[in-house]
C-alpha cells in the first residue's frame, strides 16, 4: 500500500512539471520543467567517476586437506591386523590406539630383547669377577679389559634392541601398536580386521589430516592463464552451502598444464571454522581483478535501456535534467563502465529515474 502511494505521488509531481510557467515579456508563455521538492526526495544522484576496469573470473574445483599438514601411516611391521579402533571420518588425538597387528617380527625382536638382558646381566657380573680377581693379582689387566668389552657390547645390544621397539610401539605381547602422530580426522582407511600386512606395502593403512586450514585446488583454463595472479582475492561457494562465501585468495599457482585436460591449477588457502568444508567437496570460485584500464564508471541502475539504446538522466538542476544516450563497455554487478556519453564530474540520476525518462521523453 505504501509502495503504491509513493507512485502516486511521484505521478503526480511529475504531472505538475507543466503547471509550472513564466511569464515573458510579449505575454507567451513558455512551460519549464520543474522537479518539485517531493521528487528531489525520491530520487538519487550520483557523480561519475574514472575507475579502473574490473573484471571477474569463474573457476571450478574441490576442496582438499593442507597437504602440509596430512600424514600418512604405513606398515612398519609385517602380520596380521587383530583390533581396529577408529573408523573413516573420526577425530583423532595424538597418540591414540588406531590399531593392533598381531606380529612375528615383534615375537623375534621381544626374545632377542630377553636374550640381550640376560647377556647384559652375565657381562656385569663377569667384569666384576675379573676385577675382584684382578685386585687379587689372580687374572691379569687383560681379562678386565675384555669383561668391559663384553659389557660395553651388551649395554649396546640391549639399547639397540630397546630402540627398535620403541619405533615398531611394542603393545602386550607379539603386538605392534599403530598410533595417532597427530591431532586430526581419519580422512583415508585402508584396512580391516585380518588383514594380513607386509613391512614393505606400498599402501598406506591411515591417512590423518588437520581441517582447520583447507585448501581449494581449482582449474584455469589455457585461455585464461594470462587472467590469473598470485594474491588474486577469491570468493568460494559450494553446492552445501550455496549462501555462504568464503573469502580467501590464490596463494599458489602452479605454473604446469594437465596433458589430459590442459588446465592449470591454482590454490586458495581457507581457514575451515566450524569444519564446514570437507575434502572432495566440489567448489566454485569466483576471481575479481583489475584490468589495468580505467573509464568512466556510473552505478548499473542508472542504465535505462529502452528502443534498443541505453540512456541516462543527466542532473544539472532541478530545472535542467538532460536525457542522453550512452555507449556500455561492460557491466559488472552494479557497477556499468561507459565508452561515451558522459564525462568524470557528470552527474546522474540512478533511483526512480525512469519516471522521469517516461514523463520527458513521452
Amino acid at each position: 500500500m505504501k509502495t503504491y502511494t509513493l507512485s502516486l505521488a511521484l505521478l503526480a509531481a511529475l504531472a505538475g512539471w507543466t503547471s509550472c510557467q513564466r511569464s515573458v515579456a510579449d505575454g507567451a508563455e513558455a512551460a519549464t520543467f520543474v522537479l518539485s521538492d517531493t521528487m528531489m526526495a525520491s530520487i538519487r544522484i550520483d557523480t561519475t567517476q574514472i575507475k579502473p576496469v574490473e573484471s571477474e573470473l569463474r573457476l571450478s574445483g574441490k576442496v582438499t586437506p593442507d597437504m602440509g599438514k596430512v600424514l600418512k601411516l604405513y606398515p612398519l611391521v609385517s602380520g596380521y591386523v587383530r583390533d581396529i579402533n577408529v573408523q573413516l571420518g573420526d577425530y583423532v588425538k595424538k597418540g591414540q590406539v588406531l590399531a593392533v597387528i598381531q606380529s612375528g617380527e615383534i615375537a623375534d625382536y621381544d626374545k632377542q630383547y630377553i636374550q640381550a638382558k640376560s647377556d647384559l646381566a652375565i657381562a656385569e657380573k663377569g667384569l666384576k669377577v675379573a676385577q675382584d680377581l684382578y685386585k687379587s693379582q689372580l687374572s691379569t689387566e687383560k681379562d678386565v679389559v675384555n669383561a668391559q668389552a663384553e659389557l660395553n657390547n651388551a649395554q649396546a645390544e640391549l639399547a639397540r634392541l630397546s630402540e627398535l621397539m620403541k619405533i615398531y610401539r611394542k603393545g602386550n605381547g607379539a603386538t605392534a601398536i599403530v598410533t595417532a602422530p597427530i591431532n586430526g580426522y581419519l580422512i583415508e582407511k585402508n584396512i580391516n580386521n585380518g588383514m594380513e600386512m607386509r613391512a614393505d606395502n606400498s599402501s598406506s593403512m591411515f591417512t590423518i589430516s588437520e581441517l582447520d586450514d583447507v585448501w581449494i585446488m581449482a582449474n584455469v583454463f589455457e585461455t585464461d592463464i594470462s587472467r590469473v595472479k598470485e594474491g588474486y582475492p577469491a570468493e568460494v561457494t559450494t553446492i552445501s552451502y550455496p549462501d555462504k562465501a568464503f573469502k580467501g585468495q590464490i596463494d599458489k599457482v602452479y605454473n604446469v598444464l594437465d596433458p589430459d585436460t590442459k588446465t592449470m591449477q591454482v590454490r586458495i588457502r581457507l581457514n575451515n571454522e566450524g569444519m564446514l568444508l570437507k575434502p572432495e567437496m566440489f567448489a566454485t570460485v569466483l576471481l575479481r581483478y583489475r584490468e589495468g584500464q580505467e573509464m568512466t564508471a556510473i552505478p548499473s541502475s542508472a542504465i535505462i535501456f529502452d528502443k534498443g539504446k541505453n540512456f541516462v538522466m543527466v542532473f544539472k538542476d532541478r530545472y535542467n535534467i538532460e536525457t542522453r544516450e550512452v555507449k556500455v563497455s561492460k557491466s559488472l554487478n552494479d557497477v556499468s563502465y561507459i565508452l561515451r556519453g558522459l564525462q568524470p564530474g557528470d552527474r546522474v540520476i540512478s533511483k526512480n529515474q525512469l519516471l522521469i525518462y517516461d514523463a520527458l521523453n513521452d
